[in-house]
């Protein structure tokens, strides 16, 4: 791979360069590269005409600040790590959001790294936030095990994706004691778009899709957890909005309902046909009042299925409501069988 050159290596840091040296830039990348204080301004010329740097002031005393072009990224050791730290170090500071965007980044910043530094079982975890004119990018990747190899050991689960699928679900957890299971589920809805890849998986959410996708990524993602989120800086969503859509605000905030992408409870090539593929998808039903099935995709389930789904589980769970949507016309035939 090749060495960076020196305005890249410029890029890096240019955004926490330019808030601690707003009045002495030029002074400070001419002693750290060892280069003249001429050679150091072309440099700084060339950042301001790219967008990663503003001038204000008089020209012979120029006062730098953040353009809108901005980055920042820390490497971080888990131990004894705590993440609102290192959101208000190392980048807050750095950044210029609405306070809706904001409050939506720093909730997926924190969310996400503390699921590192309780679950990951790695050593460290690399940060990196960007902003440009129209979007703000945040991945969080450690070295631990892989979200979907922690969840399906823990629950015992016979495969990987079907880790994801019960993740996509939420109030998922492999410590019950420390988390509620409601960070990825809520911090992937805030987001235009949310992206977790771990143990050769991909699992994709966007804001402006009726569809969760899983993709196979041999030999990408082999280990560790890397998260990817992705927001528009004129984006109007409020965190309350997306935790309303989940609760019954205002008069119950608990996390009472949620939406499952039946697409995902297919692995591979399968239909969902059989009663044990229903019975692995009622898993945890229970921890609802509503459950919103999304059929979008699937075109066909079989009567087994159908049966045990709506016929079983709805007679033995009557708390439980459950509500398909986006059904085709075979499966809203085999719901209506079943539910008469």
């Amino acid at each position: 791979m090749a060495k960076p050159s020196k305005f890249e290596t410029l890029v890096l840091t240019v955004t926490q360069d330019v808030v601690n040296h707003p009045r002495d830039l030029t002074r400070h990348y001419a002693e750290r590269f060892g280069i003249s204080r001429v050679a150091a301004n072309r440099y700084i010329q060339k950042l301001e005409t790219e967008g990663w740097i503003a001038r204000s002031g008089p020209s012979t005393h120029p006062v730098f600040s953040p353009g809108y072009k901005r980055r920042a990224a820390h490497l971080y050791k888990l131990q004894g790590l705590e993440e609102h730290v290192a959101w208000e170090r190392d980048f807050k500071p750095y950044f210029n959001l609405s306070p809706n965007v904001q409050n939506i980044v720093n909730l997926g910043f924190t969310e996400m790294l503390n699921n590192a530094i309780d679950h990951s079982a790695g050593d460290s975890a690399f940060v990196w936030g960007s902003q440009n004119e129209d979007v703000f990018i945040l991945i969080i990747s450690d070295d631990g095990v892989g979200i979907f190899a922690k969840i399906a050991a823990a629950l015992n689960l016979p495969d990987m994706r079907q880790a994801l699928f019960e993740l996509s679900k939420g109030k998922l957890t492999t410590d019950p004691s420390k988390h509620t299971g409601e960070g990825v589920f809520f911090t992937s809805r805030m987001f235009d778009s949310f992206e977790i890849g771990a143990n050769g998986l991909q699992f994709n959410h966007r804001e402006d899709s009726p569809n969760d996708w899983l993709h196979e990524a041999k030999g990408v993602f082999s280990k560790g957890t890397a998260v990817y989120m992705q927001i528009a800086l004129k984006c109007e969503r409020n965190a309350s909005d997306v935790y309303a859509q989940f609760t019954n605000a205002p008069e119950d905030y608990d996390f009472s309902k949620t939406i499952v992408p039946m697409k995902l409870a297919t692995f591979g090539d399968e239909q969902l046909v059989s009663r044990s593929q229903a019975k692995r998808l009622i898993a945890r039903f229970d921890r609802f009042k509503t459950v919103i099935l999304d059929f979008d995709g699937v075109q066909e389930i079989g009567q087994a299925f159908a049966d045990e789904l709506f016929r079983v589980y709805g007679a033995s769970h009557p708390d439980v409501e459950l509500l398909p949507k986006n059904m085709s016309a075979q499966v809203e035939r085999m719901w209506l069988r079943a539910v008469s």
